[in-house]
């Protein structure tokens, strides 16, 4: 069996954003663990208008040209890491509306998460695990969590984030063990769904 296909994908915009640390970081991690076959994706690349399609993608097809190139970008993948920020207690707008632009791609893969700010982004992930609910993908369990006094520290230039990111190290083997499982399991799910539909 050939390795899942996971995105990280970077969920902030903003040009003093420090999303693209702990991604890269991440990212290298989950290639160096043989576990899976890796890739950034930066929404930067991706300029979505704010949701205004008559229905989802799940309803009908996309009438925005760039939603449709990240609907396609997301499709080649079996699972994905979103670092995250978190924003009002909450989700980064681009982030949210990324999501809305894409239910289907989403549909029955793994999903984990990497969040920072004052509680470690945890009410920004609690909600993202609501929203994947929605989408009928599978949350993983174990997260990394950057809390507020490390990332406060990175923010008035106190340490680095080299210095903060060597110490979750640790943490990230439960999470690619989990998001390994549940991405090799779903992908296998949706082959034999695949194959059932075929033979209808």
């Amino acid at each position: 069996m050939t390795k899942p296909k996971i995105a990280v994908i970077i969920g902030s915009v903003r040009p003093t954003r420090h999303g693209d640390k702990p991604a890269n970081w991440i990212a290298k991690l989950a290639k160096e663990s043989g576990l899976f076959d890796v890739e950034v994706v930066d929404l930067k690349d991706y300029p979505l208008p704010l949701f205004d399609a008559p229905a989802s993608d799940f309803w009908m097809p996309t009438p925005n040209e760039v939603a449709a190139k990240w609907q396609a970008k997301l499709n080649e993948f079996d699972g994905y890491i979103v670092v995250t920020a978190e924003y009002n207690r909450s989700v980064p707008g681009a982030l949210k509306n990324a999501i809305d632009w894409a239910y289907k791609p989403f549909m029955k893969k793994a999903v984990a998460y990497v969040s920072y700010g004052s509680v470690g982004g945890a009410r920004a992930v609690e909600h993202l695990r609501n929203i994947f609910v929605e989408l009928q993908a599978v949350s993983v369990r174990h997260g990394i969590h950057i809390g507020g006094s490390d990332f406060g520290a990175v923010y008035m230039g106190q340490k680095t984030w080299d210095e903060v990111l060597a110490g979750q190290v640790g943490y990230t083997k439960d999470l690619f063990d989990n998001l390994a499982w549940w991405a090799n399991a779903t992908r296998t799910a949706r082959e034999a769904d695949q194959v059932a539909a075929k033979a209808a």
